[in-house]
């Protein structure tokens, strides 16, 4: 073999363990990152930052997931799946929350051909307004309301490595404003997507590794959110159908945490029964697990279903557990706009409502060349 012939296959060769680096390099992190031995709930800032930002994330019951099309906005959380099908694009969505708290997400997406393609997008959370009391909840004199809210920037970059293979990456900017205390924080998403000739789909993602670079009091900087998650997703070949599953929280084994109201007790002796072997790792494992579906029967039209264990198991009224841990939504396109909805069922007291409208100007305008 020539020296020439040696060059190329060694490039070849390179190129084609990029994919499997970067998978290697998010699965390390589970073990290198000390913020992943906390629990996932209660001592993590900027936790908005993974909601929802979409109806149709929402209705899959998550907040992740390796659907690769031309909607963008599941680019905002899966930087792999960014691509030139979405170039142009824009993605205006609302959630109207709980209570007077709503957050959104408004969202562009444009392609360089030497570059790869990119989404810049705006996320923000409103928690209302706020009265000044003391601690006994009494009215403070010449005080009047106060409000808060939590703001991300990100720019998001996708590329396709090969047939198989694509990457991305997020770069966030976040601030935050708690009436007069505020915060700053830098983030990054990285995530790999295999693409197979079948039509199934893996993705895996490192999200909010970052840290705080200014704090609400000056105090101990505080961990975000950080979370490594796997989605898997398939159109079935001779059903108008998508399955989704999404793994969560794959950096820590046991999200179980000290519930009474879950306690069982021996009638007779009054001692408390423990869970089998077999019961409590059942229940650690689903507790990982999200499992949508994705109702397709025309091109202009989907329906989404989704169910979240965790959520309800943690959320649920043992006295009436209804629908809690179920979502649902659907999206139709009339004309050039795209439109969805979902509802996402967390506790009886109420459940939110996710709103989109999305259209890409490409189709106002005659076909826009990919920039160089």
């Amino acid at each position: 073999m020539s020296f020439m012939h040696h060059i190329v296959f060694s490039k070849i060769a390179f190129v084609k363990n990029i994919p499997l680096s970067i998978f290697l390099f998010l699965t390390a992190l589970c073990f290198q990152l000390p913020q992943t031995q906390a629990q996932p709930g209660g001592n993590r800032t900027f936790a908005f930052l993974n909601l929802p930002p979409s109806p149709r994330l929402a209705g899959l019951g998550g907040n992740f997931a390796s659907i690769a099309d031309n909607d963008l906005i599941l680019g905002l959380n899966n930087p792999s799946l960014i691509n030139e099908q979405m170039h142009n694009g824009i993605s205006l969505n609302f959630v109207d929350y709980f209570a007077d708290v709503n957050y959104g997400v408004a969202a562009y997406s444009r392609t360089f051909e030497k570059a790869g393609s990119f989404v810049a997008s705006m996320q923000y959370i409103n928690y209302g307004t706020f009265i000044y009391t003391d601690e006994t909840g009494l009215l403070l004199e010449n005080q009047s309301e106060f409000s808060g809210g939590d703001y991300a920037f990100v720019i998001g970059w996708g590329r396709r490595l090969d047939s198989l293979f694509s990457i991305g990456a997020n770069l966030k900017t976040i601030y935050s404003s708690l009436e007069t205390y505020n915060s700053m924080a830098l983030g990054v998403d990285v995530s790999g997507t295999y693409h197979a000739r079948s039509g199934f789909t893996a993705s895996l993602i490192a999200r909010n590794i970052g840290r705080q670079l200014t704090t609400y009091t000056g105090s101990d900087v505080e961990p975000l959110p950080f979370e490594i998650q796997a989605a898997f997703s398939k159109r079935l070949n001779h059903m108008p159908f998508r399955y989704s599953i999404l793994l969560t929280n794959l950096q820590q084994w046991d999200l179980t945490y000290d519930d009474p109201q879950e306690d069982v007790y021996d009638p007779f002796t009054g001692e408390k029964k423990e869970k089998s072997s077999i019961g409590d790792f059942a229940d650690k494992a689903f507790r990982h697990i999200v499992i949508g579906g994705e109702f397709l029967p025309t091109k202009n039209f989907s329906i989404q279903l989704g169910y979240n264990y965790q959520r309800r198991h943690e959320m649920k009224v043992e006295t009436r557990k209804g629908t809690v841990g179920l979502s649902w939504g659907f999206g139709f396109k009339i004309s050039k706009f795209s439109f969805n909805y979902a509802r996402s069922a967390y506790h009886l007291t109420g459940s939110p409502n996710f709103l989109s409208i999305a259209v890409n100007l490409s189709d106002f305008v005659k076909p826009d060349k990919v920039e160089q």
